[in-house]
């Protein structure tokens, strides 16, 4: 049977608690594979930017296969997708160990661990989202907190496994640890809901069809797990009602903003603890320095969570967003002066909450501008858009050090693009609140009128708004509109 709305707690609590162990195996083993680095740059003895293509590979593949994550979790199962991708990550693990070069661990470590990171990480997200809504914003700290209670616990215990059994034994036993991902996998209850669940002549009232192909379709469903039954024309109509989102103004603006934000974040994962251990700091310091890290961000996880989802700013959870990734900023921008560990320990206090308090407020922005019933598509066009950054900041941040014999260029870099994130959301908001003021003052009339194109059989809204909780669905007759 389908639900009306999101249960806000139940079976959604497991689904938390799977969500919460998918981001300990994904992305704090990811960031872990920083510790590596000094490792990796001294056995095969390459430079600064080509020993980061391996952290940036896994990073860009994890985003960049995100579509597909969310395809298969659309379209097969959630628990399928996650249990495959668990499989992959821990095969490419394991065969990291025995790499003899250093493009072996590009295949390996990079590209086929993060093929299967990329099939567990956007689906357990999306899945939070259709149990959540009233405590949304918690639940997702709760889950993403396990980037950061990971990056503590895992810091430390890889640099210890590294220096028991080297690197090839602690990538194997990393390997083993990634098949907790099947677990995760098999806690991803599927869940039915009346909004992101139609039947096609639900769907084909919204005048998206044209008419006379409407009544060959309404005997279709369009929520049918089974691709190979559906006809061509069904199967296209419903690829795009997966993916209209990406015509809206705010998710425009918003992808704009996530790509400088995923430059920015990127690098100093990779190179804090080199950039630690180059002014001084002993190994077992710079490894405690990513443990800081990581559990101060469950810190800025959890209560910037719990925060948003109050009254008082639940309605300002945009400007929350875009405050936090501005401050890790600035944190970037002051990281060149600190040279000891005394000073190095506030830097990763800071960036660690502001980081966390983001991360997590980033699917719940997604939601509000997309909706529940599109989340999953959405976010898996969001984590997509960190491939590109993920891939290239890492080198650039590299051959800024190799050529300028300092990290100072790489951290200035990274801290103004973060900033510019966040100044390109403030100065969208700031334009939508000015352009309706001034309709309102026009039209005398509080709600603002839309305009509406078409191509083809589709019509779409094109207003200014930003959120889409604000835009009405229109039924729009196209031949009668096309007449006028």
């Amino acid at each position: 049977a389908r639900r009306s709305g999101p249960p806000d707690g139940g079976w959604g609590w497991m689904i938390v608690a799977g969500c919460f162990l998918v981001t300990i195996c994904t992305r704090a083993v990811t960031r872990c594979i920083s510790i590596f680095f000094v490792e990796f740059q001294a056995y095969f003895g390459q430079d600064y930017a080509r020993t980061a293509w391996t952290h940036s590979i896994v990073d860009c593949a994890t985003m960049l296969c995100a579509p597909l994550g969310s395809l298969i979790s659309n379209h097969v199962s959630c628990q399928v997708g996650i249990m495959l991708g668990g499989l992959l990550a821990s095969t490419g693990l394991i065969l990291s160990s025995f790499a003899t070069r250093l493009e072996h661990l590009y295949l390996s470590l990079g590209v086929l661990t993060g093929l299967g990171f990329a099939l567990c990480y956007s689906p357990a997200i999306a899945m939070v989202g259709k149990y959540f809504n009233k405590r949304k914003a918690l639940a997702y700290g709760i889950a993403m907190s396990g980037s950061g209670i990971g990056t503590f616990i895992l810091a430390p215990v890889v640099q210890l496994l590294i220096e028991q059994f080297s690197w090839r034994g602690a990538l194997l036993i990393l390997g083993g640890f990634v098949l907790n991902l099947c677990v995760c996998g098999a806690l991803m209850r599927p869940i039915s809901l009346k909004e992101d669940c139609k039947t096609a002549p639900e769907f084909l009232e919204q005048n998206y069809v044209p008419e006379t192909e409407k009544q060959d379709l309404k005997r279709m469903s369009i929520c049918s797990p089974f691709i190979k039954l559906w006809p061509h024309e069904c199967f296209c109509y419903c690829s795009w009602k997966e993916y209209d989102f990406l015509l809206m103004p705010g998710f425009m603006v918003l992808a704009v903003s996530i790509l400088f934000m995923a430059y920015g974040c990127s690098p100093l994962f990779v190179y804090l603890v080199p950039y630690a251990l180059s002014v001084g700091v002993s190994h077992h310091q710079a490894a405690f320095l990513m443990s800081i890290l990581g559990v101060i961000d469950i810190i800025g996880n959890i209560t910037f969570g719990w925060l948003t989802d109050r009254r008082c700013l639940k309605k300002h959870r945009y400007f929350c967003y875009l405050f936090a990734v501005g401050m890790d900023g600035l944190c970037c921008l002051f990281l060149p002066v600190l040279q000891s560990f005394p000073l190095l320990v506030p830097f990763s206090f800071t960036f660690g909450y502001f980081d966390g308090a983001y991360v997590t407020l980033i699917p719940v922005m997604t939601a509000d501008v997309v909706g529940t019933s599109l989340l999953s598509s959405a976010l898996g066009v969001v984590y997509f858009l960190h491939a590109i950054p993920y891939l290239v900041s890492p080198p650039v941040a590299g051959w800024l050090v190799d050529t300028t014999g300092s990290y100072t260029a790489s951290f200035l870099l990274c801290g103004f693009s973060m900033i510019f994130s966040s100044a390109l959301l403030c100065f969208a908001r700031l334009a939508k609140k000015t352009k309706r003021t001034r309709l309102q003052s026009l039209t005398g009339n509080t709600a603002l009128k839309q305009h509406i194109w078409t191509n083809g059989a589709i019509a779409y809204s094109v207003t200014a708004e930003l959120d889409q909780r604000d835009v009405e669905v229109l039924a729009v007759d196209t031949n009668s509109y096309s007449s006028r």
